[in-house]
């Protein structure tokens, strides 16, 4: 793989020299379970690719990663976790995207004494009472983004909005995420079907609603569907959403009617740090396209990991759970801390959709959030 002299120096930054010496006999052995096909499969390739560029750049020999398909499907999830744990002996699982398969993964493994890290799902479930101390989530709690959105609706002004995603864990934490900072009245509130793609009853349902503005979260292919048919539809309320509805997949798309939409983020390719902006450039010079938030927290779990590695061996269980807490690496989002649930504690901004050249793309507009810690870690019985 070639390096730019901006990702060699950020690349050092990000390790130190420990971090890339095989300072450890121990090896570290890595399950990523991700989507590679079906619906969805997308956000899985942009995990897989970001997390395998931090991997590749280190250049680690002891530091192995074994990659395979979840299918999108909870069962399928299940059976390659366990050949991982049982064939594989992987120290570490990570990469899935959806949270109901996240349910069905993390806390079994945790409960056969295997390390879970969240490149993306992170629900409620796991963040209050039912914490773990090898649980940890990289990327955010599910509720986050949402609840940044629903500040924002706030803040801009609107009291009537409707509300809609789909009828699964991440999709019942972001509305719940949503409700918690805004404070105006609720024109409707919708649960439609994981996977769905016909929103003609939803947007009817919108109309009628009198709403005078709209929040929804329909990640991946979802997300497209949903804004082409609202867009033709003619309605011109103003539509706020999470990160997750307005990634560069989704923006290329759907085109000119995502333009000037108003989403959430803890990260976007202009937030101004010498890490960020080597991942940007190596990302696009190594995979032919823009990084997507995916890919980006991909990218920063492996840095954890890795990290973590040039400071203790996996052996010593302790020591490695002491590594990873302390989140010793330099992250593309800047500063990142874990709070006591073992979950990011993180600036959110807004972000604007707009067009760069031919490329749809966001940027940063304000701050939002600052600091930002999930309500759920005062139900989490493990400490700081």
């Amino acid at each position: 793989m070639k390096f730019t002299a901006l990702a060699a120096a950020a690349l050092a930054m990000t390790f130190g020299n420990a971090a890339l010496a095989d300072a450890h006999s121990g090896k570290v052995k890595i399950g990523l379970i991700t989507t590679l096909t079906g619906g969805g499969a997308a956000l899985g390739v942009d995990t897989r690719d970001g997390f395998m560029l931090a991997i590749d750049q280190a250049a680690n020999d002891a530091v192995e990663v074994v990659v395979e398909d979840d299918q999108r499907k909870p069962d399928v999830a299940v059976q390659v976790a366990d050949k991982m744990i049982q064939s594989d002996k992987v120290d570490i699982l990570t990469g899935i995207v959806w949270s109901n398969l996240a349910m069905a993964v993390a806390p079994a493994a945790n409960a056969q004494g295997k390390f879970y890290i969240s490149t993306n799902a992170a629900p409620a479930q796991l963040a209050g009472k039912g914490c773990n101390k090898d649980y940890f989530a990289v990327s955010y709690q599910n509720d986050n983004m949402h609840e940044a959105a629903g500040a924002h609706a706030t803040a801009s002004g609107y009291t009537n909005a409707f509300i809609l995603a789909p009828n699964y864990p991440a999709g019942q934490d972001s509305l719940t995420g949503f409700k918690r900072l805004y404070e105006g009245e609720l024109a409707g509130e919708l649960y439609t079907k994981l996977g769905q793609t016909d929103y003609a009853a939803e947007i009817a349902q919108i109309r009628a609603s009198g709403a005078d503005s709209i929040f929804f979260f329909l990640p991946g292919g979802m997300g497209i569907s949903f804004l082409k048919q609202y867009a033709d539809s003619g309605i011109e309320l103003p539509v706020i959403g999470p990160s997750f509805s307005f990634d560069q997949g989704i923006l290329q798309a759907v085109g000119d009617a995502a333009l000037g939409i108003h989403n959430t983020s803890q990260w976007n390719k202009d937030i101004d740090n010498p890490t960020n902006k080597a991942f940007v450039e190596t990302f696009q010079e190594t995979y032919d396209r823009l990084p997507t938030l995916y890919a980006a927290q991909a990218f920063d779990t492996a840095n954890l990991i890795l990290a973590a590695a040039g400071q203790a061996d996996i052996a010593d269980r302790d020591a490695f759970r002491a590594a990873l807490k302390a989140a010793d690496f330099n992250s593309v989002r800047g500063k990142f801390r874990f709070g006591n649930n073992q979950h990011p504690i993180q600036d959110i901004y807004v972000r604007e959709v707009i067009k760069e050249g031919d490329v749809y793309t966001n940027k940063i507009i304000s701050t939002i959030l600052t600091d930002h810690q999930d309500v759920y870690a005062a139900d989490c019985g493990l400490s700081d």
